[in-house]
């Protein structure tokens, strides 16, 4: 069947919505009704040839008492559904009364198979009953869709005669149509469109993207595609086709097998009743979905691993229900969120509870193949955040540093703007394998494709633009090539890491043993009970004298000593109290000594915060306290020539030469910005152009404030 009658067909069915639903339900929601009507239209058609077959079978199996009927039904319908009632559409046509209409009707669906009736329940299809009865449009409804005037059954309507008036609807074109019905009702309803329904040129990209790499080493055989987040199943049954073709043109056969899961209950009976209208019935049986089936919270394929898998997960959506679910952050052991990386037992790849969308990508990651010659290939759209977000030790970091460390990461595609429905952020696709080639091992190609597109003659929501064959087949050349080019980078994967390293300076404190603040100190003991503090500082500021600017080692050595020499305790709370009421930050201070290491117990090695002692014994290396409002961070690339060493001695002790890092701060980071890469700034416009500029708007404005105040007297 070609398009344009395909297009007919939808044209009837969106004209069914106008006539009959058009006082009763807003525009909007037109597709609460039309679509389960379509679908059980088609469904009822293919069943009507063994209609009394399945009737036999089901009597057959009452009589003989046996209880799980399913397979014996599938059978006898010679489908991977059945509907077990007495009545069919066409029978329901001819009723007066519209209570009963509505009572054969609920009968009639009651008789559907368990995965039909999955179907119907998730469009919440009972509840509009009640509406259309009272309203007298379920006859009409039902009437409409049975006409002879369009064909939605796999055998031809002939004429009287005999020519044949509508072809069959195979099961493929039947899909089609249902596709385009859902397209056009997802544009309709643009603002949640993007939530749903991704743009088939995107779709055909990645399927691209994901197949011609390994295009010839296909073999005949079987192939598990996944998606977590199936939405209407279009990513699925795009790369099932692309796999197909790819294979037939190497004169392979190959046997596809979909799964998918769907959080929203709407999406998920569309995508299975699509899959079952393509008599795709063990695909449709694959397709987990509704509100409690969250891909995060509840994997329902947790044994599988797939061989080709792609995605467009949920961008900036908080999964903190999920996450509660699993035991709230700290609690999570799931092994696809908590794995063993790099000698860490308990590498965390869980991101912030407000936004979830790289834990998809962790979660197709968990369930690639590893003991088969091509592994597996995915493909997953993010938006710019899952490029940076994430501090370095953080979930979504871990992620890029997991996927990138083990040299999975292949390529990441910028997207143009306005590709999607209902937002107009950047997006890029990330392309992702564990079979990398030979040339790409250890090597990451990032690739700008935003100036690659085709202007919609019509904005559909905020999609202005797609991607022609011509620009998909652009892209697709461009990774194929693997060169360096404007639009295509290629960098080693270290270029993406970096340590985040905490740069310490020392605390520096001097000692105001004034008579102001010695009695403001003796007020502050006072209030904490501790008279014995007040007591032990009196003494040691007669026997160092009082004054400002006092060496804060020195008076705390001749405070540990008077305190040892009075057997009063030195608590934690106690130094608190004696710093915090008479030291004063001192940037002409010596440093406060943290730690003093005797003679071999440490080597001295300032750069790293072990500092020879200044005075007196040579032979005792100190460590000073940091100043917490002095402390910095610091992000040194994987790449750095010399390492963080040389980074410090480059970039921090020629402003701070008293500072050092902290080796047990280091965390490794990974982040990709594009912008660094590809970005082109503006060359700056001439003095000459802005002095014509200038002169242009003087001559424009002239005589303008005479008009305006008038001539001076």
């Amino acid at each position: 069947m070609d398009s344009s009658q395909l297009n007919w067909i939808t044209g009837y069915i969106w004209g069914i919505a106008d006539d009959v639903l058009r006082d009763l339900y807003v525009r909007g929601k037109y597709r609460d009704v039309i679509l389960p009507m379509t679908v059980l239209r088609r469904l009822d058609a293919v069943l009507e040839p063994t209609k009394q077959a399945v009737l036999d079978m089901k009597a057959n199996l009452d009589k003989a008492g046996v209880t799980n009927q399913d397979a014996a039904l599938r059978q006898a319908s010679g489908q991977a559904f059945y509907n077990t009632s007495k009545f069919t559409l066409r029978d329901l046509r001819a009723r007066a009364n519209q209570q009963q209409l509505k009572a054969d009707f609920e009968d009639y669906l009651d008789g559907f198979s368990s995965n039909v009736q999955d179907i119907l329940e998730n469009f919440e299809f009972r509840n509009q009953i009640p509406r259309l009865s009272k309203a007298d449009s379920l006859g009409t409804l039902i009437e409409k869709l049975v006409s002879p005037e369009i064909n939605l059954g796999p055998n031809p309507i002939i004429n009287g005669d005999g020519s044949e008036k509508h072809p069959g609807l195979d099961n493929h074109a039947m899909g089609t149509m249902f596709e385009e019905l859902v397209r056009k009702f997802n544009e309709e309803n643009n603002e949640e469109a993007g939530e749903h329904w991704t743009p088939r040129d995107a779709v055909k990209l990645m399927a691209k993207l994901i197949f011609l790499p390994i295009a010839d080493q296909i073999e005949s055989g079987s192939y598990l595609l996944y998606d977590g987040a199936c939405g209407t199943g279009g990513m699925l049954t795009v790369a099932e086709d692309t796999l197909t073709e790819l294979a037939e043109s190497h004169d392979k056969q190959v046997a596809t097998h979909l799964y998918g899961q769907e959080i929203n209950a709407e999406t998920y009976a569309i995508c299975k009743a699509d899959l079952l209208l393509k008599g795709e019935g063990e695909a449709a049986d694959n397709i987990i979905g509704g509100p409690e089936h969250s891909t995060l919270s509840n994997d329902a394929f947790r044994a599988r691993e797939f061989d080709f898998m792609l995605s467009n997960p949920p961008y900036g959506k908080s999964w903190k229900s999920d996450q509660e679910r699993m035991g709230g952050k700290a609690g999570i052991k799931d092994p696809r969120f908590v794995i063993e990386h790099n000698g860490d037992s308990e590498f965390s790849l869980v991101t912030r509870s407000s936004d979830g969308q790289m834990l998809f990508l962790a979660n197709m990651c968990a369930k690639m193949k590893h003991d088969t010659p091509l592994g597996s290939r995915i493909a997953e759209v993010h938006n710019g955040s899952s490029l940076f977000t994430g501090d370095a030790g953080q979930g979504e970091s871990n992620i890029r540093r997991w996927i990138i460390e083990n040299d999975w990461l292949e390529a990441i595609v910028a997207l143009p703007l306005n590709m999607f429905y209902n937002t107009g952020i950047a997006t890029y696709i990330w392309v992702v394998t564990n079979r990398k080639p030979e040339h790409r091992k250890g090597k990451v190609q990032l690739i700008d494709a935003t100036k690659w597109f085709k202007p919609l003659r019509k904005n559909m929501g905020m999609k202005n633009c797609e991607l022609s064959e011509d620009d998909i087949q652009r892209i697709c050349d461009t990774f194929l090539y693997f060169e360096e080019t404007e639009e295509s980078k290629v960098f080693p994967n270290e270029a993406f890491g970096y340590w985040k390293v905490t740069v310490e300076r020392p605390l520096r404190l001097s000692v105001e043993l004034t008579a102001e603040n010695c009695k403001r100190f003796h007020a502050a003991c006072k209030d904490a009970k501790e008279p014995d503090v007040a007591d032990l500082i009196d003494r040691v500021a007669k026997s160092l004298g009082a004054g400002p600017h006092l060496n804060f080692n020195i008076f705390m050595d001749a405070v540990e000593a008077d305190a040892k020499e009075h057997s009063l305790k030195l608590t934690a709370k106690r130094k608190k109290l004696i710093q915090n009421e008479l030291a004063r930050r001192d940037e002409n201070a010596e440093p406060v000594v943290k730690k003093v290491h005797k003679k071999g117990k440490a080597e001295a090695d300032s750069i790293r915060g072990r500092f020879p002692n200044p005075v007196g014994d040579k032979s005792l290396v100190l460590e000073y306290e940091p100043d917490s409002d002095l402390r910095d961070t610091e992000q040194v690339p994987l790449l750095e020539d010399g390492g963080i060493e040389a980074f410090i001695r480059r970039e921090v002790l020629p402003h701070a030469e008293d500072a050092w890092f902290d080796e047990t701060s280091i965390k490794v980071g990974y982040e990709i910005s594009f912008n660094r890469y590809f970005y082109k700034p503006q060359p700056l416009r001439s003095l000459e152009e802005i002095r014509n500029d200038i002169l242009a708007l003087e001559k424009e404005t002239e005589g303008l404030l005479v008009e305006i105040v008038g001539e001076g007297k």
